[in-house]
């Protein structure tokens, strides 16, 4: 949750804050970060803050750094709110809940000069001047039976060392709990009491702040999972398989709740292979099919991938991704599947990778993929990440308006009737057949994984093959025009150039606003398609800037690797991070200061960018 940012960099709180703040300052930008043990109830606190905040009209990003288990071991959760827009955890704590000395060991140097600890006394062991003592657990075990209700006794705690409106704070824990059993709602209703008592109780009980109210009264409080999957069902999606795994099963859970009201079908599968030939099996029976997965659920389904792109059935598989390689770290951010996602096969089939950066843009790309799906009748990658996945952000509320649905080549039972032969792998000008589903009267129900004429019929003839590869393969240029095209950030006159996918957007974001602030401008593109490679984009932005910096969470920089094997660009710079914690602006907006100080050299380059050619590149 924390970074290990020098007190010597310009933007550490140290560098230009004073020892002492006055005790009535008002924050526009703070953050909360709740640490103890795995069971502790940190993500209750974190939650019950992020709905306070919501309330005042704030803009909200919670994150959390929790461990592959259901007890024991440090976990820590954070709450972020602001008056501007965020999509980023802050570098630097102005709160810290410690539930365990670990969260003081761990975090406290994290915690801003002018911030306070607010501690259970029962487990702090080594508390500093900063640090408030209550005694959360011993109060919770003796007033109500349980000790796991400190964690609401600790937000009670906080509405009133933060200054928050008691009324509007206590109403957010009716609303958490009032949909449980009567004794919950009772208990943690009680709870929150006495831990405002407790604070109330304290040597020092003043606010140490006050947080400003916010204009952000439209916005909704989602995970990018949950967007997806929103518009996985707004965009027609009627099937979903998949087999629950850290960090994607929240899709699957989003849709137990949603896509049955509207005559949708969602199976928890025994296995990932079951999950995605289900998957395949749903789609090729015409409905809008869908599977998710991380890393090594992926790995199972490669050999249905290939499968699906040989039979031309459309299919999205969501890979949210973490750290690997093998079961890694589960519940850790990482970028690290795409060049799998981009090559994972035993052969060549066309296949789109696709990755939004923020909720919004996950719920429009996923309704857009399945349009993309069905016309292009290919598999698509729809890549996410842990901390774009799960983590809780605001969010506009989603259009329902203007949607439309592209069912491609997908015969009516008159254009079947219509036809003098149907051949389901019809050579065709732009790759793509019509197609017809199982029980319509004069199609063809027959499908095979082996190489096959267009009839469907297996085929090891040459001239068949080449001309079989061509027509798929073709599609990977035909279609480029329809792929979501990148989004452009900043300046558009700017020297310094951004790239980055998936999670990585708010970072970027928030550093390109430090750098300007020091008069560095920049210009962000923020890449949605990955693969085929957007030549058509990605060099004339690569001319535009001096130097580009590709920020990405892998060891080998893989986009940027991607991008150099169709582009020659001689001004790319890459920023990767894999110690499985998400970038916060400042360690981006270091490293841009850092390098452009060693690499004095950089100006107008005087080598052109060169675009190769090649399938999935530029052609």
């Amino acid at each position: 949750m924390s970074e290990s940012i020098p007190a010597t960099h310009p933007e550490h709180p140290a560098a230009s804050s004073p020892a002492k703040a006055p005790a009535n300052r008002v924050l526009k930008d703070l953050s909360v970060l709740i640490g103890g043990q795995g069971g502790d109830g940190t993500l209750t606190v974190s939650d019950l803050l992020a709905r306070y905040f919501h309330s005042r009209g704030l803009y909200v990003y919670n994150s959390r750094k929790v461990l592959s288990r259901i007890r024991g071991g440090y976990a820590a959760s954070s709450s972020r709110a602001s008056i501007e827009p965020t999509l980023a955890q802050k570098a630097f704590q102005d709160v810290i809940v410690a539930f365990h000395q670990d969260a003081i060991t761990f975090d406290e140097k994290s915690l801003s000069p002018d911030g306070f600890i607010l501690g259970d006394e029962k487990v702090v062991t080594n508390p500093g001047p900063n640090t408030i003592l209550l005694p959360l657990s011993i109060t919770a075990a003796s007033k109500l039976g349980n000790p796991l209700y400190k964690n609401v006794l600790a937000f009670g705690a906080l509405s009133v060392l933060m200054g928050m409106d008691r009324e509007g704070a206590r109403k957010v824990v009716e609303q958490r709990f009032g949909r449980r059993s009567e004794e919950a709602r009772v208990k943690n209703l009680s709870a929150f009491d006495l831990g405002a008592e407790l604070a109330e109780k304290s040597p020092d009980p003043k606010p140490r702040f006050t947080v400003e109210r916010g204009t952000a009264t439209d916005q909704v409080l989602l995970t990018g999972n949950q967007a997806l999957a929103y518009g996985f069902v707004v965009g027609g999606g009627r099937f979903f398989a998949g087999y629950p795994i850290t960090p994607a099963t929240s899709v699957m859970e989003t849709l137990m709740k949603i896509l049955p009201q509207y005559q949708g079908i969602v199976r928890q599968a025994e296995d990932e292979l079951s999950a995605i030939n289900m998957t395949l099996g749903a789609a090729y029976a015409g409905a809008r099919a869908m599977t998710a997965t991380s890393g090594p659920g992926f790995s199972l389904m490669t050999e249905a991938l290939g499968h699906a792109g040989e039979a031309e059935i459309p299919v999205i598989i969501n890979d949210c991704q973490r750290v690997g390689p093998s079961t890694g770290e589960p519940t850790r951010n990482e970028q690290s599947d795409l060049l799998h996602s981009v090559f994972a096969s035993h052969g060549e089939f066309p296949r789109f990778v696709i990755a939004p950066g923020f909720p919004q843009d996950a719920y429009d790309l996923m309704i857009q993929s399945l349009n993309l799906a069905e016309k292009w009748q290919l598999p698509i990658i729809f890549l996410m990440d842990q901390a774009h996945g799960e983590n809780m952000q605001s969010a506009p509320r989603f259009n329902l308006k203007g949607v439309s649905v592209d069912r491609g080549k997908l015969l009516t039972q008159e254009q079947l009737d219509a036809m003098a032969a149907y051949k389901r792998y019809e050579f065709t000008k732009d790759g793509v057949s019509p197609r017809s589903i199982p029980g319509m009267k004069g199609g063809q129900s027959q499908v095979t994984g082996n190489e096959h004429d267009e009839w469907g019929h297996v085929s090891v003839n040459v001239e068949n093959r080449k001309m079989m590869m061509a027509k798929r393969m073709t599609r990977l240029r035909l279609a480029k025009p329809d792929l979501p095209p990148p989004l452009y950030w900043g300046d558009e006159k700017a020297r310094v150039g951004f790239i980055g996918f998936g999670g990585t957007f708010g970072p970027i974001r928030e550093a390109q606003a430090l750098l300007k602030r020091k008069g560095i401008t920049s210009r962000f593109y923020q890449a949605r398609t990955l693969w085929p490679v957007p030549v058509e984009t990605l060099a004339p932005f690569l001319s535009s800037v001096d130097v580009v910096f590709v920020v990405e969470h892998n060891y080998m920089g893989q986009f940027a690797r991607l991008i150099r094997g169709y582009v020659t660009a001689p001004n790319i710079e890459s920023i990767v991070k894999y110690d499985g914690n998400p970038f916060v602006a400042e360690e981006i907006a270091g490293h841009v200061e850092q390098m452009m100080t060693e690499h004095v050299s950089y100006g107008p380059s005087k080598t052109p960018i060169v675009v190769h050619e090649g399938e999935g590149g530029g052609f």
